[in-house]
């Protein structure tokens, strides 16, 4: 089923979707009204799964006719898109980029869905197993995991 988060995710990239300019212009209020919640449930939407990372910018007006621009980023080159992200893992990873990271490479097709999942569940498994240097753990994780994906991919 999914929880609202995801539904409000599928709505607003079923819109970019259909969108001719890969971008839309939302009102907070009135999917909030749509989907029976709160504005704050929007806002968290837009702020986890709407982030640079992911591919998204997310422009914000507050007030009487305030307004939420989503507009996809386009990436030309998929690969280069992986390796720029594989790249930018520093020593340390939380937990929100280590999600941030997958979900961009799954929303630009660099790995499957099936994919997405098995990474996710090896390293949340292996991480689970330490209990001090998670971030260090997560970080070597999934740059040896994305690094063994990309050169399949050669």
């Amino acid at each position: 089923m999914g929880t609202l988060a995801d539904h409000i995710e599928a709505y607003i990239k079923k819109m970019l979707r259909e969108s001719q300019t890969n971008s839309v212009e939302l009102s907070r209020a009135q999917l909030a009204d749509n989907f029976a919640c709160v504005p704050s449930q929007i806002n968290y939407v837009l702020a986890t799964r709407f982030t640079l990372e992911r591919g998204y910018i997310v422009e914000s007006r507050r007030g009487g006719g305030g307004y939420i621009r989503v507009g996809h980023v386009q990436v030309d080159d998929s690969y280069q898109h992986a390796i720029k992200l594989l790249q930018s893992i520093g020593p340390e990873l939380d937990e929100r980029s280590m999600e941030d990271i997958l979900a961009s490479l799954r929303d630009y097709q660099v790995i499957s869905p099936r994919e997405y999942q098995v990474i996710r569940g090896i390293i949340q498994q292996e991480v689970g197993t330490v209990s001090a240097g998670k971030d260090i753990l997560r970080a070597s994780l999934l740059r040896s995991l994305l690094f063994f994906m990309i050169k399949l991919e050669e």
